[in-house]
């Protein structure tokens, strides 16, 4: 009888552990999925932010990311006839490769530094997204910034009080190209329809400097540049302004990491004194070196220009179609003197950049730390030449037609 009783009981035991066997082995497999599911629905809504967010990583933006002569191509293979006839086609093994891989990864093939930037928090940071490239050259070199070294030396230190000093006397650079006839230029009669200004005014270049550890001055610096671009406007007619402020001395307890929230208040100011004002030029001087900065065209060396667009700001695709505009004249006049337009988010630098002011603002940045004075003399001056014929371009079109 005690044997019977006892086979009983294991039997019962051996049920009960199986039981629970069955139970542990669902709720592994229900908690399996459970993690699963919210793995998927994770990276799908992660997914579905970098497809409505990212012009690169998005088809939306298929066409802003290829150049306008391969997506002709591209365009002409479903619709004949709306292709350009040339000889030569703008596809490319390298431009489709470079388009593909970054779309799928947000991999930059020419940067091996992206490989890890999703790694390393700010190693990516300064980052561009290309929405436009330029149909002369490749687009696929980035724009660098950098927050300066510390100014030394004879130079003023950021946060003080004193004020700018006086721009050193320069040597006139004359381009023939940018020349008009007085006599028959038009004019805006004295309006201002033009503000240039600089957030980051202590941008310089290290042959003007004769140094090769600092490319920042408070005297010979981007704000050159920028008086050079209005004097030029202002002999094509068009009224503009010029604000040279050296935030890191006019700030008190100045910090770099804010510079676009001391010149916004440069630009509003502006445009309460000046209500006509049209056309918003932020010029900077890029981190990149010569290689990547400069262009010979016939036998004369220009530096390069970047357009930089603020994706942060709603409107950012006005923004980016006044520089396109601009960056197809570019093109068609003074080839591979553009590389490009690219859009940076919060993520990769300020994301607005004050362009959410003027749907006409820009930011542009004019040669890299090795060009001279004299290369970006000469490109600020092809830019008032495409700028004022873009104006009066526009403002013929708009202007009321004579009884």
């Amino acid at each position: 009888m005690k044997r019977v009783v006892m086979t009983w009981n294991i039997g019962k035991s051996s049920k009960q552990i199986r039981h629970l066997l069955v139970t542990g082995r669902m709720f592994a497999l229900m908690s399996l999925g459970s993690m699963v599911l919210v793995l998927v629905i994770g990276i799908g809504a992660i997914l579905q932010q970098r497809a409505s967010s990212s012009p690169v990583s998005s088809m939306k933006g298929f066409a802003a990311t290829v150049s306008s002569g391969l997506f002709m191509d591209m365009l002409s293979m479903e619709m004949p006839g709306t292709g350009q006839v040339r000889m030569e086609s703008s596809f490319s093994g390298r431009q489709v490769s470079n388009f593909l891989v970054r779309l799928l990864t947000d991999v930059n093939p020419s940067d091996p530094k992206s490989l890890l930037a999703r790694e390393y928090p700010g190693l990516g940071g300064d980052d561009a997204f290309l929405l436009r490239a330029s149909s002369t050259v490749d687009s696929t070199i980035e724009p660098e910034d950098h927050e300066p070294l510390p100014i030394v030396g004879d130079q003023a230190a950021e946060g003080s009080d004193s004020p700018q000093d006086p721009a050193p006397d320069t040597k006139p650079v004359t381009d023939p190209n940018t020349q008009t006839d007085p006599a028959a230029k038009p004019t805006t009669s004295g309006r201002k329809v033009v503000f240039i200004y600089h957030s980051h005014s202590r941008e310089s270049w290290f042959p003007e400097l004769k140094s090769t550890k600092y490319a920042e001055s408070s005297t010979k610096n981007i704000t050159l540049i920028g008086k050079r671009l209005e004097e030029k406007l202002e002999a094509r007619g068009m009224g503009a302004l010029h604000s040279s402020t050296d935030y890191p001395s006019a700030i008190k307890n100045f910090n770099w990491v804010l510079s676009y929230k001391y010149s916004k208040k440069t630009v509003t100011s502006a445009i309460s004194a000046n209500k006509e004002l049209k056309y918003f030029f932020d010029i900077h001087r890029d981190s990149a070196h010569r290689k990547n900065t400069t262009t010979t065209i016939k036998g004369k060396s220009y530096a390069q220009v970047f357009f930089i667009i603020g994706l942060a700001n709603k409107n950012w695709k006005k923004n980016e179609a006044f520089a396109n505009q601009i960056q197809a004249e570019l093109d068609k006049q003074y080839p591979g003197i553009s590389r490009g337009i690219h859009g940076k988010t919060t993520a990769s630098g300020n994301g607005e950049y004050n362009q959410s002011i003027a749907p006409d603002s820009v930011l542009i940045e004019v040669g890299g730390v090795d060009n001279t004075l004299e290369e970006s003399y000469r490109t600020v001056d092809v830019l008032a030449k495409v700028i004022s014929e873009l104006y009066w371009g526009d403002e013929k079109v708009i202007a009321p037609k004579s009884s």
